[in-house]
């Protein structure tokens, strides 16, 4: 680590500003995200680059990717390195989860307003079921497995 630098935020003040709590950005420096630039007594000190670098992991979470993938977006002396072709999958992915939940979303409307005495007699909702017994449909994997919060950056 290098000698601290007068002015550099602390992991309080990162913590603060980022909406980031503390053990994250512990949590991002063990697996490498995000690295301190010394310390001040036992706090940790951040370069004013780490809100740049908390935002774009804050963009790529919430576009789903692992936080291996995110690690990969950075080079070995920290600069941004993003596979276009990797951010290209990743937007296919999220066009068929789009397409996914809008049959979702579109059974389920029409389950709301069927004339059928029972939705076990809807054509539309056995499609709707039987889709999902055979994992056609199922449920986000936000809703699946939990996350760690998102950042929230403040000026």
């Amino acid at each position: 680590m290098r000698n601290p630098v007068p002015g550099l935020p602390d992991i309080a003040e990162v913590a603060r500003r980022s909406g980031v709590p503390a053990s994250t950005l512990r949590f991002y420096e063990e697996k490498g995200l995000i690295a301190s630039a010394g310390r001040r007594g036992l706090r940790r000190l951040y370069d004013a680059s780490v809100f740049d670098r908390l935002a774009l992991i804050a963009l790529a979470r919430a576009a789903g990717f692992t936080l291996e993938e995110i690690g990969a977006m950075f080079s070995a002396d920290g600069r941004l390195l993003i596979d276009r072709a990797l951010l290209d999958a990743k937007a296919d992915e999220i066009d068929k989860t789009i397409r996914r939940l809008g049959a979702m979303r579109d059974g389920l409307r029409h389950a709301a307003v069927c004339q059928a005495p029972s939705h076990l007699e809807c054509p539309t909702f056995r499609r709707l079921m039987a889709d999902a017994a055979a994992g056609v449909i199922r449920a986000p994997e936000s809703a699946s497995r939990q996350r760690k919060p998102k950042a929230k950056l403040r000026p």
